[in-house]
């Protein structure tokens, strides 16, 4: 089992590209420049971003879906379905409130924590059994108790937290030639083991 499909979760659009809900989106944008992938083409059938690059000798979609976080499995759901893409071979790239800044950790399936993106691809995919990296930005409760979840996330980082979650997002990128190959037990290893 290995990963066919890399999915990005943010929301499109200038007012949101630089807030913390958008990690997702900034570790796609980031795999794709690595992989010296073409820049990411509309694909109207899929509403979304998307290309097709190598990656560990195989062909992997990189895909930021364009629907929304809350409409995310409309997207990941056509495409899987179209190119018979099975759950256990996604693995979707998202922020995580319940982690801090800097810190990256990958896991198959499990509970949603409430993050509206994973729970429509849930939906849509009739499964959680689909891969997770999950990307750090904190919670307010840390920073400051009265802010809104919504708010927090749909919020510009400072620069140091923004440095942070660009260090897990570097830690990430790092272990996606494992993950692509189906060698998820070193790829944790290593991404989960302090430095």
């Amino acid at each position: 089992m290995s990963i066919r499909l890399i999915v990005g979760l943010g929301n499109p659009g200038p007012e949101y590209e630089q807030t913390r809900h958008n990690a997702g989106f900034w570790f796609i944008d980031n795999l794709a420049h690595r992989m010296n992938a073409p820049v990411l083409k509309k694909e109207s059938r899929f509403q979304s971003l998307a290309a097709r690059v190598p990656i560990a000798g195989q062909d992997i979609w990189l895909v930021a879906p364009q629907t929304f976080m809350n409409l995310s499995g409309r997207a990941v759901g056509a495409l899987a379905r179209f190119y018979r893409i099975p759950v256990e071979e996604i693995l979707v790239v998202h922020d995580e409130l319940d982690i801090a800044p800097g810190v990256a950790r990958l896991k198959k399936g499990g509970s949603t924590g409430g993050h509206r993106g994973l729970n429509d691809i849930v939906s849509a995919m009739g499964s959680q059994d689909f891969w997770r990296l999950r990307l750090g930005i904190g919670h307010p409760r840390t920073s400051n108790p009265k802010m809104a979840v919504i708010d927090y996330v749909l919020q510009r980082p400072g620069k140091e937290e923004q440095n942070l979650i660009n260090e897990s997002i570097e830690r990430g990128l790092e272990v996606i030639p494992l993950v692509c190959e189906g060698r998820f037990d070193v790829a944790m290893k290593d991404l989960h083991t302090a430095r």
